[in-house]
């Protein structure tokens, strides 16, 4: 199938559609609950064609190249070494799609919440083969990632494609993606409600409507079914039976969601940090996934547990096999190897490894308590589930996702109590160190807020020196107030900054302030402009933005602000008004959707 196959696809299915609609007189929420089955049904169906993928390339290079070098990981041989070819060759295979489609390599997860909640929500359909084709090689192949967040990002190019396909509105385009990215990440764990809090949490913001909350479900549950028809009812990984021996072990599971806390902090931090020394790494871009591979092969060779998306792994932790020290050593070497793997340019997810690194916290804290606690019958399998949920929401900042995924994966509810406790702790002391979680880091860098939606973030754009104006009307402090009414009838301003002899700010007068002694005709030789000033002015700094100004303009209620120097903040540099403001956000909107229009068009027409 080309790339241009996609949009004649969805062009016909649009064609069908409206129809169908024209015939039928179909509402418009009943409309949105027909394309969210339709959404559902193709995210099932991409979700399964992406785990092929994988399943092919971890065969075609994993397996078969440990047939052919004879290599085992239960047992050391020399040729172990020759595993470092397994994440390198997916690197070389990952050289056409650096050369041709680079730029949907780039297309991370934060890029894809920034498109969705600021950008229209428009997602161009060759990203549903080129960025699952590339994840899989990364994934089968070795690297230490997820695929949970290319499958999202696939799932929500369906929803953008069927909603640009009917020409549906912004809003209702941003359901839709919702839609299909709920429907990818129910269809990978067999947890439709899990999926519809990961779209909800994570994708929306939490913003809650029924008529979207309704259109999410349906999609969810559809891409559920397609899965179980194809794959079997099967979670992801095999789970014993939820075991709690003692009611004293809730104080035990508080005690390890602080320590997640802590260490899902410390992971963002790391992450971040091995993801700028790549971007500074002064070599070609196609070489960066290289070194990436070949660093991630030598992790590998002594922890193969860290390849791949760890599940068969994660599923021997969560059976509460493992040495303690080892699942210690993974936690770091596991954060590592993924921070390399993404940092160097590979395409995947963080939801796998953010799992796998709970998992092993988890388990490797069961273990101690167990030494540490005899009498309390312990279970280290059961605080590795927990810590993998509590993890997840810990780095994420999505408590609800993380509760309601262990609960349809273990579908227990003695499982209820300890997952909230740990939690609601891990995330606390998480967003205490971290205010931003891992899909918003790289936005916050950028002076992006998704929860302040576009137009606080058009207006963090614009900084006030690019505003303000430097023809000033000033007024010397020593001025009488007759000299004062002979001023403000030629002008058009309505506040005034006062300077000293040296040229110094000292104080702001507006109109109003002399409107108390205007007819008081004794003083008006006699008082200076000084004396009926403002001398507590509410100033702005030239490299602050128009969010930061219009929050002091709003608070003062006052219509301008005098802009002085940093470094010596009583030199007045210009002045900027709310209309000044106004003006500037109305014409970078304007700007802003004229791009959205032209990166509209030209997806549709890639």
């Amino acid at each position: 199938m080309s790339l241009g196959t996609i949009p004649r696809i969805f062009d016909w299915l649009r064609r069908v559609g409206l129809a169908v609609l024209g015939r039928f007189r179909i509402s418009e929420n009943t409309f949105m609950a027909i394309l969210a089955v339709a959404i559902g049904l193709l995210s099932g169906l991409c979700n399964y064609a992406f785990r092929q993928a994988i399943e092919f390339f971890h065969w075609l290079v994993i397996e078969q190249g440990m047939e052919l070098f004879q290599i085992s990981w239960h047992q050391w041989s020399a040729s172990r070494w020759l595993a470092i070819l397994f994440p390198l060759a997916g690197a070389l295979l990952m050289i056409p799609f650096g050369l041709w489609f680079a730029k949907d390599l780039k297309f991370g997860f934060s890029s894809f919440l920034e498109q969705v909640n600021l950008r229209g929500a428009k997602i161009p359909g060759r990203t549903i083969i080129t960025r699952g084709l590339a994840s899989a090689i990364t994934l089968g192949t070795g690297g230490s990632a997820g695929q949970e967040g290319p499958i999202a990002q696939i799932g929500g190019a369906v929803g953008s494609q069927f909603g640009q396909g009917f020409k549906v509105s912004g809003n209702r385009l941003k359901v839709l993606v919702a839609c299909g990215v709920s429907g990818g990440v129910a269809a990978t764990f067999n947890a439709p409600i899990a999926g519809v809090f990961f779209a909800q949490e994570i994708v929306l913001l939490s913003s809650f409507e029924i008529s979207s909350f309704t259109s999410i479900v349906i999609a969810s549950g559809m891409s559920t079914v397609v899965s179980r028809a194809l794959i079997g009812n099967e979670i992801a990984f095999h789970i014993p039976p939820y075991q709690v021996g003692s009611h004293w072990e809730l104080l035990l599971y508080v005690a390890l969601g602080a320590v997640i806390g802590g260490l899902a902090a410390g992971f963002i931090d790391v992450h971040f940090r091995v993801k700028d020394l790549f971007d500074k790494l002064r070599v070609s871009r196609l070489m960066k996934p290289i070194i990436g591979a070949l660093l991630v092969g030598f992790i590998g060779v002594g922890f193969p547990q860290v390849f791949g998306n760890g599940y068969d792994f994660m599923g021997e932790f969560l059976n509460g096999q493992g040495a303690w020290y080892l699942l210690l050593a993974l936690i770091l070497f596991k954060a590592i190897a993924t921070s390399i793997t993404l940092g160097s340019g590979l395409p995947g997810g963080l939801f796998a490894p953010v799992l796998y690194i709970g998992a092993v916290t988890g388990g490797a804290f069961g273990h101690i308590a167990q030494m540490l606690f005899p009498s309390l019958a312990i279970a280290p399998g059961s605080y590795a589930l927990i810590g993998m949920g509590a993890f997840l929401s810990a780095a994420t900042h999505a408590p609800m996702t993380a509760i309601f995924l262990l609960f349809e994966m273990t579908a227990s509810y003695q499982v209820i109590v300890p997952i909230m406790l740990s939690c609601v702790v891990g995330t606390a002391i998480s967003r205490h160190f971290k205010k931003e979680s891992l899909d918003t880091v790289e936005l916050a860098k950028a002076g992006i807020d998704l929860e302040a939606g576009k137009e606080r973030n058009i207006m963090k754009s614009i900084r006030v020196d690019d505003v303000m104006t430097q023809k000033l009307e000033t007024v010397p402090e020593g001025m009488t107030l007759r000299q004062f009414t002979e001023f403000i009838s030629n002008t058009k301003h309505t506040n005034f900054p006062l300077l000293n002899p040296a040229g110094e700010m000292t104080g702001i007068i507006s109109i109003q302030d002399f409107l108390g002694v205007v007819f008081e005709k004794d003083l008006m030789d006699l008082v200076v402009v000084k004396e009926l000033a403002t001398t507590e002015v509410t100033t702005v700094f030239g490299d602050e933005n128009l969010d930061q100004a219009m929050r002091k303009i709003g608070y003062r209620n006052i219509e301008q602000l005098p802009v002085v120097d940093r470094q010596q903040q009583s030199r007045l540099i210009g002045i900027v008004s709310r209309r000044d403001m106004v003006s500037a956000y109305n014409k970078a909107l304007m700007a802003r959707s004229l791009e959205e229009e032209h990166d509209g068009s030209s997806h549709a027409s890639a």
